[in-house]
């Protein structure tokens, strides 16, 4: 069995989609329509507007701490970087952690996104 869908949660679609709208398209995810996403093989992000008065993401908290994504090279991270820079969104520095060139990013809400390329023997989960 697979994963075949991740659905989030937003506080507002209407600040929260234009940085999906961009980052989804650089990770090869096509708009199937509103607020629908699929990589075409049968994974999907769904985008979800979270009910008023609920509590917001939390970093450390219980729930999910990330989406990690893997890179096919050290090019197709610095790429992800600057295009979301360039679009206007705030990215953090590409950081290197043994072996691994990882960028963490984060929506408006917090939700944390890892795009991150591994050189050869680095473990994706340790």
């Amino acid at each position: 069995m697979k994963v075949d869908h991740i659905t989030l949660l937003v506080s507002s679609l209407e600040t929260s989609m234009p940085y999906y709208d961009t980052l989804l398209p650089l990770l090869g995810f096509s708009k199937q329509r509103a607020h629908v996403w699929s990589d075409g093989e049968g994974f999907f992000f769904q985008f979800l507007e979270a009910k008023a008065g609920t509590r917001p993401y939390e970093r450390y908290g219980a729930g999910m701490n990330h989406v990690g994504f893997g890179a096919a090279s050290v090019a197709a991270v610095e790429h992800i970087r600057l295009s979301m820079q360039e679009a206007g969104f705030a990215v953090p520095e590409i950081q290197q952690l043994g072996g691994a060139t990882a960028l963490f990013m984060k929506d408006a809400d917090g939700i944390r996104f890892e795009i991150t390329y591994y050189a050869p023997g680095t473990k994706v989960v340790d």
